[in-house]
């Protein structure tokens, strides 16, 4: 009789630096719910809170959060011009900032320098790289992510997150509209296209990627109705954005979202018991790097 097949889930938490309020909802997921892993934005303003928090949590896998967009570089803004606007945040205009980074060399050359400088500052923190993403999934961008990668293995990446939400998984959680279909179909060529580099690397990466279509909503409801639709087997993960208020920075910068509706998500008893009751293995990245 064969094994049955194993579901292996990564529960993690972006923005994890960006306030306090942030990290005290890390925390606590983690200790009391079925939070695994963070990803880590070293130049956000409450980063040395973060990273001292996860210091305590050995068991916590942290990765980096590249931050490229809606936030403020790590080097100064007068090293990296073509990255920022005129108040020294990264500029917002992402298409027009897209096409700069594949044409343009001295723009790239800023870009890596401010990608070394976010996987530098990771490594002077202390902790052990569990994995790489980017904000707004910028990774996606060919130029964003062949830098990273590279970088990266600099830096002992081994794993990194694929942004790909299938539509039938976005419609079991309660996806409506164009969204999903934008996820599934549009960006189709550039997720193979990452997968192969992914692959080529020798780097882990997930199958699934749950909240694409939820950001800022996996409410207790919504993670239960996806969770009974995962498939029986693969590494899938699911992203929240947790906090346990919603801060006067968080309001600003996500009005729309429920953080403390993820925060509960993430304690919630029934979350818990269901993963329990179907034996669902969840882990850190590296826990799923086989060799």
């Amino acid at each position: 009789m064969g094994q049955a097949p194993t579901r292996r889930l990564i529960l993690n938490a972006d923005d994890f630096g960006l306030d306090l309020a942030v990290n005290a909802a890390v925390e606590s997921a983690y200790q009391r719910g079925v939070l695994t892993t963070a990803s880590l934005m070293v130049a956000a303003p409450a980063a040395a809170d973060a990273i001292q928090r996860a210091k305590k949590l050995p068991g916590l896998g942290v990765g980096l959060h590249l931050t490229l967009v809606d936030g403020t570089p790590l080097l100064p803004a007068e090293q990296v011009p073509d990255l920022v606007d005129s108040s020294g945040r990264f500029a917002a205009d992402l298409w027009l900032r897209g096409v700069r980074y594949f044409f343009l060399p001295k723009v790239r050359r800023q870009l890596a320098a401010e990608i070394r400088a976010q996987f530098a500052a990771f490594a002077d923190s202390g902790l052990v790289l569990d994995h790489a993403n980017a904000h707004k999934h910028l990774h996606l961008h060919p130029t964003v992510l062949s830098l990273m990668l590279d970088i990266g293995r600099d830096f002992a990446l081994r794993a990194v997150r694929l942004p790909w939400e299938s539509l039938t998984l976005a419609r079991c959680g309660g996806a409506q509209g164009f969204a999903p279909a934008f996820w599934a179909f549009f960006l189709r060529p550039w997720l193979a296209r990452m997968r192969r580099q992914l692959e080529n690397r020798g780097l882990l990466y997930n199958d699934l990627l749950c909240g694409l279509d939820a950001t800022g909503h996996m409410t207790e409801l919504r993670l239960l109705q996806l969770l009974k639709c995962l498939p029986r087997q693969g590494l899938i993960e699911i992203y929240f954005h947790p906090a346990t208020t919603q801060s006067p920075l968080l309001k600003k910068l996500m009005p729309d979202y429920e953080p403390q509706a993820e925060y509960a998500a993430l304690l919630s008893p029934l979350v818990g018991e269901y993963l329990r009751e179907q034996q669902i293995m969840r882990g850190r990245f590296r826990d799923f790097i086989s060799g």
